[in-house]
């Protein structure tokens, strides 16, 4: 199976991958990109990623491709009996082949086995392509809104930004 679980030896790879599908030049190859609304290079970084991987009750998915290259990834953690789900990342040069697709099913299957009942997201609010994305793969909004962090260290809004909540019943 092409899913499975990250370690740490992973980090850089999922660094290199979240950080070339959201921002920066290379992220502009695809659909997934934040470039042209926040300012910045960086999306995360290694020491952020480590952080995240040793917080409980949390994992970090990854998908091989044929070679064996890490061609994309989900970030997962329990929350208040939900599982939350962020960073979902897919290389560029390889987005709209269903990668993203079986990330969120081996998701849904991890959310199962947790007996969580539900999975949400943040989602920037005019991401307007995403969120249709994510409602076709059944996710809805949940009315509810989470303003854009001002202090964000990977990165500054080019203009004011908002969180949607998107939730998915399992």
């Amino acid at each position: 199976m092409p899913v499975t679980i990250a370690s740490l030896e992973d980090t850089p790879a999922l660094t290199a991958l979240i950080n070339s599908a959201y921002r920066g030049e290379a992220s502009k190859k695809g659909w997934t990109t934040e470039a042209d609304i926040i300012e910045g290079s960086l999306r995360t970084d290694e020491w952020n990623i480590k952080e995240l991987m040793l917080q409980p009750d949390t994992i970090f998915l990854k998908y091989r491709n044929e070679k064996s290259e890490i061609e994309g990834c989900v970030f997962l953690q329990k929350k208040e009996g939900k599982l939350y789900l962020g960073m979902l990342s897919v290389s560029p040069a390889e987005q709209a082949k269903g990668t993203g697709k079986q990330l969120m099913i081996a998701a849904e299957d991890y959310a199962l086995q947790l007996e969580c009942p539900a999975i949400f997201m943040r989602v920037i609010s005019i991401r307007y392509e995403l969120i249709a994305w994510y409602e076709r793969q059944g996710y809805q909004k949940t009315g509810e809104t989470e303003p854009f962090p001002t202090d964000n260290p990977f990165g500054i809004p080019k203009h004011p930004l908002e969180f949607l909540i998107l939730e998915k019943s399992i």
